[in-house]
């Protein structure tokens, strides 16, 4: 199978969507610049034209209540947020409208709003254009929310989501977009709500989201090579989660770790830690351990934001400490993000 980087994934899903559904357009801040939103949006619009790429304003809540108000009007738009942080200023339309319509108006049809959030650090952004949020989008009913790690999932998502009915918000690390991967060349869906084996072991369950997943590997690698097996769990959807893929490995294992790249309190991980709770007592030999941020704003001192983000080293650390191992050397160890560079 061919290889494609990660944002030449979602351009490939975009294009094929919108010539396969005149109904689909794209809508955001930059998507029609000569970047095209991280590489994502150039090739649709060399393709369509700026009646189907729409550069709008910096308005981020008029923006969601257009995008409301096209979906339920029959059309299907694909909104772009640079950075998540902004869709604090959406939230009234996404969360008030897009995720309640169904329930509200007897189940006649959803808003079938798509939103790409882009979230993840990369030069001292600080602590309000740094945040992943997708704890905060999947609390609430009426919503998909899925953190593609692959490049095959970001395609295969985007795909899934722009045939849905069910306003979905699909959350970008910036840390992936160089990131290459197979994907195939066919639009083909991946469902929400099944999470994907990354790689395989029987002695120590890690369950992540996002650029979380490829940081869980490279610790595997690392362990490996002391005799210890670590199965990582790539989550993919946050919202609908799957909850089987999460047991039936800790059944195996009886230990977890949960990586993620947001807080722990309310989070994701403190999620999936009462998922195994309640599905699993008394299969856990050691208690959960939780790879988040710690609980303060991301700094923007590039130092102290290399030294505030989980990391592989930090999970081979935690595999130790359940497994009671010793230690292994981590000075190799660079962030999976490290590269990235602004300003966006």
């Amino acid at each position: 199978m061919r290889e494609l980087r990660y944002c030449e994934a979602i351009s490939e899903a975009i294009v094929q969507c919108m010539a396969e559904d005149p109904s689909i357009f794209v809508a955001g801040e930059g998507v029609d610049d000569p970047v095209g939103t991280h590489g994502t949006t150039k090739e649709a619009t060399r393709l369509f034209g700026r009646s189907r790429v729409l550069d709008l304003p910096n308005s981020e809540n008029a923006c969601a209540g257009v995008a409301v108000g096209a979906a339920a009007q029959g059309m299907r738009p694909l909104v772009v947020y640079t950075r998540q942080d902004f869709m604090f200023l959406a939230m009234d339309a996404v969360v008030n409208l897009a995720a309640k319509w169904r329930y509200m108006y007897g189940n006649k049809g959803g808003v079938p709003v798509v939103t790409r959030a882009v979230v993840g650090r990369g030069w001292g952004q600080g602590a309000t254009h740094s945040q992943s949020l997708h704890s905060v989008f999947g609390h609430f009913p009426g919503l998909y929310v899925a953190t593609p790690a692959s490049p095959a999932d970001a395609k295969g998502l985007l795909v899934q989501a722009l045939r849905l009915d069910t306003p979905t918000v699909l959350v970008e690390n910036r840390g992936l977009y160089q990131l290459t991967g197979p994907v195939p060349e066919e639009a083909v869906p991946i469902p929400f709500g099944r999470g994907r084996i990354a790689r395989h072991g029987s002695d120590v369950t890690v369950v992540a989201a996002s650029l979380m997943v490829h940081e869980a590997e490279r610790a595997a690698d690392l362990l490996a090579g002391q005799g210890i097996g670590v199965e990582v769990i790539d989550i993919r959807s946050i919202r609908p989660l799957d909850e089987t893929i999460v047991c039936e490995s800790v059944a195996r294992t009886g230990r977890l770790v949960v990586a993620d790249t947001s807080w722990a309190r309310y989070g994701f991980s403190a999620e999936v830690a009462a998922v195994v709770a309640e599905n699993l007592p008394g299969a856990l030999r050691k208690p959960v351990r939780r790879l988040t941020l710690p609980d303060c704003p991301a700094p923007v001192s590039m130092p102290l934001e290399q030294a505030f983000h989980p990391n592989a080293g930090r999970i081979v650390e935690a595999c130790l400490d359940l497994l009671d191992g010793g230690e292994v050397e981590l000075s190799a160890f660079d962030d999976v993000a490290s590269g990235v560079v602004g300003p966006y």
